[in-house]
């Protein structure tokens, strides 16, 4: 029986790990949240990994909130960086393996091409920079890690489609950001790119997100399509947004390391984010 901790279980990722592998006899999850486990604890996090001496551990657990991080910079840095650092540290001593969550805005977001996993990486806020910390930390404590870098993500918490269908059901006409782009990435295909990952020894920096892009406002029309609804999408700037935290412009990242490397390829995203909607909305 292989244990395997996950963090941040209660979260849209953490969910959708669980719900992949719940009929899986040969392996037994040990589920924590921020209430189980204080992951910016190592003493917390190394009395866990003793007695669980885990075959991996998969941290979902991450402060999001990028505009609250620009606020929040030592306790973003506790969650995304010295987390991450305790959990390697770890299962390096558990002879685990570790998956860690990353995120595109370790990017500058000025790209022109989609970012591959060998691109320099140069963060332009405090939730792009904690988070890369983190990564660095994972490589430099952690023997067998996957790193894998995600963008626009969506499931079974709260997301984008959930806060658009929600302003649909009052609102004629949203306003929404036309000029950022990525790749919408549901927690379902993340979680298969993990178990392709996860039973091998194919260790490293992994690009994760459903294949194609679009705009956020192009995400909200296709949103509205699937589910019937009439809403109007109106296309603002970034500027005219005005969020506290920078954006990247450019979120798009090539999963090049997962196509030379193993089988997996990602759902292109209007598969997906139909497949998304059907289980939500019936």
């Amino acid at each position: 029986m292989k244990k395997i901790i996950v963090t941040g279980c209660n979260g849209q990722l953490g969910r959708a790990v669980n719900e992949y592998y719940k009929n899986a006899s040969d392996i037994s999850f040990v589920n924590t949240d921020v209430e189980e486990l204080d992951i910016t604890s190592i003493d917390a996090v190394m009395k866990l990994a003793r007695e669980v001496q885990p075959y991996a551990i998969i941290n979902c657990a991450a402060h999001t909130a990028v505009d609250a991080c620009e606020k929040e910079y030592d306790r973003a840095f506790q969650i995304n960086a010295i987390g991450p650092r305790n959990l390697a540290i770890a299962a390096r001593e558990t002879g685990a393996k570790l998956v860690h969550i990353s995120t595109d805005y370790v990017f500058d977001g000025k790209g022109t091409r989609p970012y591959v996993e060998t691109d320099p990486t140069d963060p332009q806020s405090a939730y792009g920079s904690t988070k890369l910390a983190g990564e660095e930390f994972v490589k430099a404590f952690a023997d067998r890690y996957f790193i894998l870098r995600t963008a626009w993500l969506y499931g079974d918490g709260k997301n984008f489609a959930k806060t658009m269908l929600r302003l649909s059901e009052t609102y004629d006409k949203v306003r929404v950001v036309n000029d950022q782009v990525g790749s919408p990435t549901s927690t379902v295909e993340l979680t298969k790119a993990i178990n392709a990952l996860l039973f091998s020894d194919n260790y490293g920096i992994f690009h994760a997100t459903c294949e194609g892009s679009c705009a956020w406002d192009e995400f909200a029309r296709e949103i509205f399509r699937l589910a019937g609804k009439n809403t109007v999408v109106e296309g603002i700037t970034t500027a005219e947004y005005n969020a506290p935290a920078p954006r990247p412009a450019y979120s798009i990242l090539e999963n090049r390391m997962l196509k030379l490397t193993t089988d997996f390829m990602f759902a292109d995203w209007h598969d997906a984010i139909a497949v998304y909607l059907k289980e939500l909305c019936g």
